[in-house]
Order: C-alpha cells, then sequence, then structure tokens
C-alpha cells in the first residue's frame, strides 16, 4: 500500500464493516443474554415454571395451576418479546457536526445506532429511524435483517452538514413523531446532545424536549444516549477566538479569561445536570458517550451496571416500590 493510498478516507462500505466488526466482537457476547434487549426488562411472554422462593419471587407471578397440581407454590418466569420493533432517533442537527477529539459528534451518533441496530438484527428484531437534519425530519422504516440495517445506516452516513436553520432544533416535535412511529410498545432511542434548551436551564426548569419524552417513556422503553464533546464542558485558555454558533452560523470573538472559562464551565455544568434530572423525571435511561472515550466501553459499562440494578429489583420487588 502506498502512502498515497493509505492517506484517502475510508470509503462507507468499510467504515460500516468496522463498525459491524466492533460491535459483534466487544458488545455481542458481553450484552446478549435472553433476548432482554440493550436495557434489561422482564418481558411479557411466558417462560418456564420453577418453585417459589419466599422473599425473592414476586407473588404476584404465582403459577396457581401448576402450585395446584403439584401442591408446592411455583412461579412462572417471564422472558422478553420476540420480533420486537425497535425505534431510533437520530438528531443530526447542525450542533453535531462538531468534534474536538477522536471523531465528530455526528460519527459517535452513527455508532450510537449502529451498535444497537446490530444487536437488535442479530435477534431479529425489526429496527427503524426518525432523522432530525437541519430543520427537517425523515423517516427511514423499520425493517428487520442485516441488507436493511447496512441501508439505514448509509443514509446516516451520506447526510451533509446541517445548514444553520432560524430556530433551535425542534427536539421535542421529533420525539413525538417517534412516539406515533408505532402503537406497539417496543424500545425507543434518543441519540442526540440535547442542547435544545427551551428555558433557562435551571434545574427545576422543564426542558422542551421533557414532556414529549415522557409521553415516550409512559408507553415504550426509552434510552436516551446525549452525546458530548469536551469543548462543551470546558474552554481552552487560548486568549482571543472566534466563536460560532453551529445552529444559527452566527459569529463572536470572545477573549476566553480566567473568569469567562469558569463561568462557560459552570453553566455547561449545570446544563449536563438539568438534563439528567430531566431524564430521570421521565423515567427514560441515560446514557452519555463522549467523543473522547471509548464508545464501546461506556455502553457495556452502562449495560452490566442496569442488569445487575434490575436483577436485583427482581429478587427485592419492595425495592421497586421506594421501600
Amino acid at each position: 500500500m502506498t502512502a498515497a493510498s493509505a492517506a484517502q478516507p475510508a470509503s462507507p462500505e468499510h467504515v460500516l464493516r468496522r463498525l459491524e466488526l466492533t460491535v459483534v466482537r466487544r458488545l455481542d457476547g458481553l450484552l446478549q443474554g435472553r433476548h432482554q434487549g440493550l436495557l434489561p426488562g422482564p418481558g411479557s411472554e411466558p417462560g418456564d415454571s420453577r418453585v417459589y422462593v419466599p422473599g425473592e419471587d414476586d407473588v404476584r407471578r404465582m403459577d396457581w395451576s401448576v402450585t395446584a397440581r403439584t401442591t408446592i407454590p411455583h412461579i412462572r418466569d417471564l422472558v422478553a418479546d420476540r420480533e420486537l420493533e425497535t425505534w431510533a432517533l437520530a438528531d443530526l442537527s447542525p450542533s453535531m457536526d462538531f468534534g474536538t477529539a477522536d471523531m465528530e459528534k455526528r460519527d459517535l451518533v452513527v455508532a450510537a445506532v449502529g451498535a444497537i441496530g446490530f444487536l437488535t438484527s442479530r435477534i431479529g428484531d425489526r429496527f427503524g429511524a426518525c432523522v432530525v437534519h437541519g430543520d427537517q425530519m425523515h423517516r427511514l422504516p423499520a425493517r428487520t435483517g442485516r441488507p436493511a440495517l447496512y441501508a439505514l445506516l448509509q443514509t446516516l452516513l451520506d447526510a451533509p452538514r446541517g445548514a444553520p436553520v432560524s430556530g433551535p432544533t425542534r427536539l421535542g416535535e421529533a420525539i413525538d413523531v417517534l412516539g406515533r412511529a408505532r402503537r406497539k410498545r417496543g424500545l425507543r432511542v434518543v441519540v442526540s446532545d440535547f442542547l435544545d434548551l427551551g428555558t433557562g436551564g435551571d434545574l427545576d426548569g422543564e426542558r422542551a424536549w421533557e414532556r414529549p419524552m415522557r409521553r415516550l417513556a409512559a408507553r415504550h422503553q426509552v434510552l436516551a444516549v446525549e452525546i458530548i464533546d469536551p469543548r462543551e464542558l470546558e474552554l481552552p485558555d487560548v486568549g482571543l477566538v472566534a466563536l460560532t454558533d453551529p445552529e444559527t452560523g452566527r459569529t463572536r470573538e470572545v477573549r476566553l479569561t480566567s473568569r469567562i472559562r469558569r463561568a462557560y464551565a459552570e453553566a455547561a455544568q449545570a446544563q449536563r445536570e438539568a438534563n439528567r434530572v430531566a431524564l430521570r423525571r421521565c423515567g427514560a435511561g441515560h446514557l452519555v458517550l463522549r467523543t473522547d472515550r471509548d464508545w464501546v466501553y461506556d455502553i457495556v459499562q452502562y449495560t452490566l451496571k442496569h442488569r445487575r440494578t434490575a436483577h436485583l429489583a427482581g429478587r427485592h420487588p419492595s425495592r421497586r416500590a421506594g421501600a
């Protein structure tokens, strides 16, 4: 291979193939179990009966027919539903065309959507997506199979960089569209930087997307994937810089004094904390991926942590009731 060929950017097909290998080799063996999905859940499909364990099992799952036949208390386990439909909301608004570390935020969006898509497609679930691009929204129908998933991810890769828009990204409207994608319950994943504030950013104020997210989480299992670049959390000490708002295109020169950098860091921390509180109020899972971190490692750590939490909650139902 010559130096010229090595410097050429990888083709989209190569990028998708490498993404699939990353997911299959590093995520598939760690996260896949009895079809519990990326987020753990007991499901609703009846499974096998087993002897009831006092203090650990939920009496609401008592299998009375088996108990009557054997005179020994039995419960019926639940396994997750088959052939579910997963929908992802991919935010490709202008603020995602930014990155100062290993990748741009939009590349991390494609990686997150691809990871969830490859994992669910190996089980046989249908996978669809809604894409926010500029002031428009596109709906990619849910299909099953690897070719359909490759076509969906190819569409995300081919999306042009977003042009500045007149107003903020209407993330709440996009979440409402995602909730209307299909009435059947399933997994809904929202991948965004959640910079559509809508309020002053205080912890008690309701975000513009919070009410639609709450409606979505009331019917579906929801995972919110927040995409962050380190420069959105703190600014470097570089003196006079020209800052451009990717959403509106406005540019302003600012001298980054220590006071300005400190105020910026405090405001960024408050904004991220407000997002965390809002997502918790909505009942959605919250996964943070950063452009300067190993996103595969973060997904694995998040999933394993919540599986342990779900396992403990299943053994001790009183914990779920807040006891």
